[in-house]
Protein backbone atom coordinates (compact mmCIF):
# COMPACT_ATOMS: atom_id res chain seq x y z
CA UNK A 1 0.00 0.00 0.00
CA UNK A 2 1.22 3.38 -0.80
CA UNK A 3 0.30 6.46 0.57
CA UNK A 4 1.00 10.16 -1.61
CA UNK A 5 -0.42 13.44 -1.04
CA UNK A 6 -3.35 15.08 -3.46
CA UNK A 7 -0.39 17.30 -5.19
CA UNK A 8 1.91 14.42 -5.78
CA UNK A 9 -1.69 12.02 -7.25
CA UNK A 10 -1.82 15.06 -9.54
CA UNK A 11 1.33 15.45 -11.25
CA UNK A 12 1.91 11.95 -11.86
CA UNK A 13 -1.79 10.73 -11.50
CA UNK A 14 -1.17 7.81 -14.58
CA UNK A 15 1.84 6.69 -12.67
CA UNK A 16 -0.29 6.20 -9.36
CA UNK A 17 -2.56 4.39 -11.54
CA UNK A 18 -0.30 2.01 -12.80
CA UNK A 19 0.80 1.70 -8.94
CA UNK A 20 -2.48 0.68 -7.94
CA UNK A 21 -2.40 -2.54 -9.97
CA UNK A 22 -0.17 -3.57 -6.99
CA UNK A 23 -1.91 -2.66 -4.18
CA UNK A 24 -3.98 0.47 -3.12
CA UNK A 25 -3.28 3.82 -3.41
CA UNK A 26 -4.58 5.98 -0.23
CA UNK A 27 -4.21 9.73 -1.05
CA UNK A 28 -4.33 12.23 1.59
CA UNK A 29 -4.63 15.56 2.03
CA UNK A 30 -2.89 17.97 4.84
CA UNK A 31 -1.47 14.45 6.28
CA UNK A 32 -5.00 13.05 6.47
CA UNK A 33 -6.43 10.05 3.88
CA UNK A 34 -9.12 11.56 2.05
CA UNK A 35 -9.34 8.85 -1.11
CA UNK A 36 -8.27 5.67 -2.25
CA UNK A 37 -7.43 4.41 -5.54
CA UNK A 38 -7.76 1.14 -6.15
CA UNK A 39 -7.16 -1.34 -9.63
CA UNK A 40 -10.38 -2.77 -10.79
CA UNK A 41 -9.58 -6.14 -12.68
CA UNK A 42 -13.25 -6.68 -14.13
CA UNK A 43 -16.87 -5.78 -14.33
CA UNK A 44 -18.10 -7.95 -11.59
CA UNK A 45 -15.54 -6.24 -9.11
CA UNK A 46 -16.85 -2.68 -9.87
CA UNK A 47 -20.18 -3.85 -9.81
CA UNK A 48 -19.44 -5.32 -5.97
CA UNK A 49 -17.73 -1.55 -5.55
CA UNK A 50 -20.75 0.49 -6.69
CA UNK A 51 -23.47 -1.86 -4.54
CA UNK A 52 -20.86 -1.93 -1.09
CA UNK A 53 -21.08 2.14 -1.47
CA UNK A 54 -25.46 2.17 -2.54
CA UNK A 55 -26.77 4.07 0.33
CA UNK A 56 -30.28 2.26 -1.54
CA UNK A 57 -28.06 -1.85 -1.15
CA UNK A 58 -27.36 -1.02 2.38
CA UNK A 59 -30.74 -0.24 3.51
CA UNK A 60 -32.14 -3.11 1.85
CA UNK A 61 -29.58 -5.01 3.52
CA UNK A 62 -30.14 -3.74 6.88
CA UNK A 63 -34.21 -4.33 6.29
CA UNK A 64 -32.93 -8.09 5.50
CA UNK A 65 -31.33 -8.30 8.41
CA UNK A 66 -33.72 -7.24 10.57
CA UNK A 67 -36.01 -8.93 9.17
CA UNK A 68 -33.85 -12.32 9.81
CA UNK A 69 -33.50 -10.84 13.03
CA UNK A 70 -37.40 -11.11 13.82
CA UNK A 71 -37.54 -14.47 11.83
CA UNK A 72 -39.33 -12.81 8.41
CA UNK A 73 -36.25 -13.37 6.04
CA UNK A 74 -36.78 -13.37 3.10
CA UNK A 75 -36.24 -15.93 0.25
CA UNK A 76 -32.99 -15.68 -2.01
CA UNK A 77 -34.53 -14.84 -4.97
CA UNK A 78 -36.81 -12.33 -3.90
CA UNK A 79 -34.05 -10.49 -2.77
CA UNK A 80 -31.97 -10.58 -5.43
CA UNK A 81 -34.81 -9.61 -7.94
CA UNK A 82 -35.00 -6.53 -5.80
CA UNK A 83 -31.44 -5.98 -6.39
CA UNK A 84 -31.99 -6.23 -9.40
CA UNK A 85 -35.00 -4.19 -10.10
CA UNK A 86 -33.03 -1.23 -7.67
CA UNK A 87 -29.84 -0.98 -10.58
CA UNK A 88 -32.01 -0.66 -13.19
CA UNK A 89 -33.87 1.87 -11.50
CA UNK A 90 -30.91 3.73 -11.09
CA UNK A 91 -29.18 3.54 -14.24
Amino acid sequence: MRIASVADVKAKFSGYIKESQQGPVVVTKNGKPIAIILSVTDEEEIERLILAYSPKFQGMLQVAEQQIREGKGQKHGVFWREVAAEQVKEM
